[in-house]
């Protein structure tokens, strides 16, 4: 996939663009061994270590590691495809091998119980965007993006909005590096939160699954949290990267519109295949195969415990893809204008689940 963002597989893949945490460069497999290996041993470490710590565990434990090298080793070149591809290709095959422990009943019923708070937060987070960015000076396409980005799905929302629009690399790389940031602070925060405010796991998963950025956070959050939040929040936060379809159809309509009105050529493509996460459906198609009785009981916590491996694996690329040059370079304003948003959807959540 040639976008700037782990968190979307698409069944065609938008051009590549720049930015922290862009997608692996084509190049042999031996180009991507270095990153790959490095993440792995991050990762293994860190599951081994949050065993012996569990309040803390091991996806956190891997996020801080592969932070903590990246600041002290510095941009390692050689690392980069390896490490790119562990933070989207990794962390779906574990998503999707987390769907043969769900039914699809378990499914609809999550779906169905989350929809006014999904719904909710997405306009409050949209509705956001236009009022926040403009009483702090963030405009055009940097502040749709970043929008999009804390309101729907984070940086694959941001992908599949830079394939509509056709923003500048820069504004894609601000907003990558302003949503980067926050997926941190949710992963080290977001579970302490929970647990001090004795949220039960279905209630934290659905928070976490409409509040938290990234997938790989939703991830991370829940599996911190424990005691069955992860499924909880790995659903809602599915079902939430559906809207990408619909609000990148009207951002690609808006944007033509404006091209044919200055008499430009068309702009804004609303080719809606390619906005469906190919790993979505594979995730579909596993609860599918679980629920018809294909695969027991014990094959499915056999993948589930290989799934929590590849999600401490991923966690770790996540870390050592940050880039400290990348997060000074995008300045104090679009980090306010992505914590006020978070804050805002975050307390949406909260709100809707406490009248709901």
């Amino acid at each position: 996939m040639d976008a700037p963002a782990p968190e979307l597989v698409t069944v065609a893949e938008p051009a590549e663009r720049t930015g922290p945490t862009s997608p692996p460069a084509r190049g042999g497999t031996g180009s991507m061994l270095p990153g790959l290996a490095v993440a792995t041993t991050v990762g293994l470490a860190a599951t081994a270590a949050g065993q012996l710590v569990p309040a803390v565990g091991g996806p956190v434990i891997a996020v801080v590691s592969g932070l903590v090298l990246a600041t002290v080793l510095g941009h390692r070149p050689a690392w980069v495809p390896g490490i790119r591809y562990t933070t989207h290709a990794v962390l779906k095959a574990a998503i999707v091998l987390l769907g043969f422990g769900i039914s699809l009943g378990t499914v609809v019923a999550t779906v169905r119980s989350s929809g006014l708070v999904m719904l909710g937060t997405l306009t409050a987070g949209l509705g956001g965007t236009v009022l926040v960015g403009r009483l702090l000076g963030i405009r055009g396409d940097r502040r749709t993006l970043i929008g999009v980005g804390t309101s729907i799905c984070g940086a694959s929302a941001i992908a599949a909005t830079a394939g509509a629009i056709e923003p500048e690399d820069d504004d894609v790389a601000y907003a990558i590096t302003v949503i980067f940031v926050f997926n941190v602070a949710a992963v080290l925060t977001f579970p302490l939160l929970g647990h001090a405010l004795g949220m039960s796991p279905s209630t934290f998963g659905l928070w976490a699954g409409t509040a938290v950025n990234d997938m790989s956070s939703v991830v991370a959050a829940t599996a911190v949290f424990g005691h069955g939040a992860l499924h909880t929040g790995v659903v809602v936060k599915l079902a939430r990267t559906l809207m990408i379809i619909p609000v990148t159809a009207f951002l690609a309509a808006r944007r033509s519109r404006a091209t044919r009105l200055a008499g430009g050529g068309t702009a804004g493509r609303l080719d809606l295949l390619r906005r469906v996460p190919l790993f979505l459906v594979l995730f579909l198609l596993a609860s599918l195969v679980r629920t018809t009785g294909l695969v027991g009981a014990h094959l499915a916590a056999a993948g589930g415990q290989v799934s929590t491996l590849l999600i401490t694996v991923a966690l770790a690329a996540v870390g050592l893809s940050a880039r400290t040059d990348h997060i000074r370079s995008a300045g104090l304003r679009p980090l306010v204008f992505g914590g006020a948003l978070w804050v805002v959807v975050a307390g949406t959540s909260l709100g809707l689940q406490a009248i709901h």
